[in-house]
């Protein structure tokens, strides 16, 4: 795995060394950000299931202002760390290690001065319901921001949930990236 573009071009970034994680690939990540381009530089991303770090570490190469990982695996959490630090990476970041839910309704709950975030990527394993990733993400995401789900390509994305409402799908050998903004 390396970045792929930005201040960190190149830098290879480490894979976990156990089973279950499945990292975003190279090919991937690159047409999800060719797509976010024009919406990195400044922005505040929430980057959920999060795994490797690798795609709020992108974000970060890319201008992004901030970046939240939420990660439940301890092990997983201990690579992004590993990953930020391989990169020099310290300062706008924050790690949570929670489950993707725990963590939504805390940042929901979790004082009056909460700002939204501009962009949310959410990468949980292939076999967890896209609904249920998507439950209570449109309550964090700014009203003229974007949502972007990675799942199966055989997995059909929901077209709505909560505010968010599906606008784009993308396919890529055997994933697919769903792209979600606010209906106002």
């Amino acid at each position: 795995m390396r970045i792929i573009a930005g201040t960190l071009k190149g830098r290879r970034l480490d894979a976990p060394t156990w089973t279950g994680l499945r990292p975003t690939s190279d090919k991937l990540r690159e047409t999800l950000f060719n797509v976010l381009a024009p919406r990195i530089a400044g922005a505040r991303v929430l980057d959920l299931f999060a795994g490797t770090g690798a795609l709020g570490i992108e974000a970060m190469s890319r201008g992004a202002a901030s970046v939240t990982f939420v990660e439940s695996h301890p092990r997983a959490a201990r690579l992004i760390d590993a990953n930020l630090s391989r990169c020099g990476i310290r300062e706008g970041c924050a790690i949570i290690r929670a489950s993707a839910h725990r963590a939504v309704e805390s940042l929901i709950s979790s004082s009056s001065s909460f700002v939204p975030f501009d962009i949310i990527l959410l990468d949980p394993p292939y076999d967890h319901a896209p609904l249920e990733a998507l439950r209570g993400v449109d309550t964090l995401l700014a009203s003229d921001g974007v949502a972007v789900l990675e799942h199966a390509r055989r997995t059909e994305s929901p077209a709505a949930s909560g505010r968010l409402e599906l606008t784009r799908v993308l396919t890529s050998g055997d994933s697919a990236l769903s792209f979600y903004s606010c209906q106002l």
